[in-house]
């Protein structure tokens, strides 16, 4: 069952490091940002940018922070989409709680010691952020994309059972020995619907909590369309009806195997298996 909101306890346990996944294609305009206001916040972290065929700065603005930022990884793929750069930061994964930072400003780092808490202080598998559960700025607009996500989000909440009230968010936080054992094979936006069957079907401990969202047109650069509306109820449901659930606790992760050549200034290049997805 997902949780709306979490009382404060007395005490959280040590952080431990977090990884950081920070998938691009062509925001040359917020990246820097982005990886800027991640550097400040008072966390053990580790930033992998996966450069996903950008053909605009994206990536040498990544090349330059990665060179005085001790712990960034940049790789780069072609073009494959948000599910492959994610799929190719999995091998890189050092820390104990993993969270996906979208690189257009979208969603706000400073909500990321919120969004990984629950997980700290050991009540919490997955902790998604939610831009409708209140109490954090939302920029108003688009509102057929906001019906198409309640809609979307109520036919998630009846397959699995769940109170999820922002299935499509992008912001979201997971215990990094789960994430390895999740088996995500979406390349493109239905990654995020991919994961939340997955985790669901294992019965895992998922909770939101609320956060800022600043939305942009697409004018301004958004990518995902109605079409991906359509392609996430058939993952739902082809997710929903698949027999695999496995425990997440059955397999201990294994090492992961790093499909990267390491070049310089802690820049790397994805292997030919990172492409591979449905």
């Amino acid at each position: 069952m997902v949780v709306t909101r979490l009382a404060k306890g007395p005490h959280l346990a040590p952080a431990g490091r977090v990884s950081c996944i920070v998938p691009a294609h062509n925001e040359e305009a917020t990246i820097g940002e982005v990886l800027d206001r991640l550097s400040t916040l008072d966390l053990d972290l580790q930033i992998i940018v996966v450069d996903d065929g950008s053909t605009d700065r994206t990536a040498e603005i990544a090349d330059d922070f990665a060179s005085w930022h001790p712990r960034t990884l940049v790789v780069r793929q072609p073009r494959s989409g948000k599910g492959a750069a994610i799929r190719a930061a999995i091998p890189a994964v050092t820390g104990e709680i993993v969270v996906v930072q979208d690189a257009d400003m979208e969603y706000d780092p400073v909500d990321v010691p919120a969004l990984i808490e629950p997980i700290q202080r050991g009540v919490a598998d997955v902790v998604y952020g939610s831009r409708f559960a209140g109490g954090r700025p939302q920029r108003v607009h688009r509102y057929w994309h906001r019906l198409a996500n309640r809609l979307l989000s109520l036919f998630t909440c009846v397959l699995f059972n769940a109170t999820f009230s922002d299935i499509e968010t992008g912001y979201k936080a997971i215990r990094a020995d789960i994430f390895h054992t999740l088996d995500l094979r979406r390349s493109g936006f239905s990654i995020e619907i991919e994961f939340t069957a997955k985790v669901c079907k294992r019965k895992l401990r998922i909770y939101e909590i609320p956060i800022s969202y600043y939305g942009r047109t697409y004018d301004e650069g958004k990518k995902i369309t109605w079409k991906d509306g359509v392609i996430a109820v058939a993952v739902l449901l082809a997710e929903r009806l698949s027999r695999t659930k496995a425990s997440p606790l059955a397999v201990e992760p294994s090492a992961p195997k790093i499909l990267f050549e390491p070049v310089a200034s802690g820049v790397a290049h994805a292997g030919a298996s990172a492409g591979r997805g449905v």
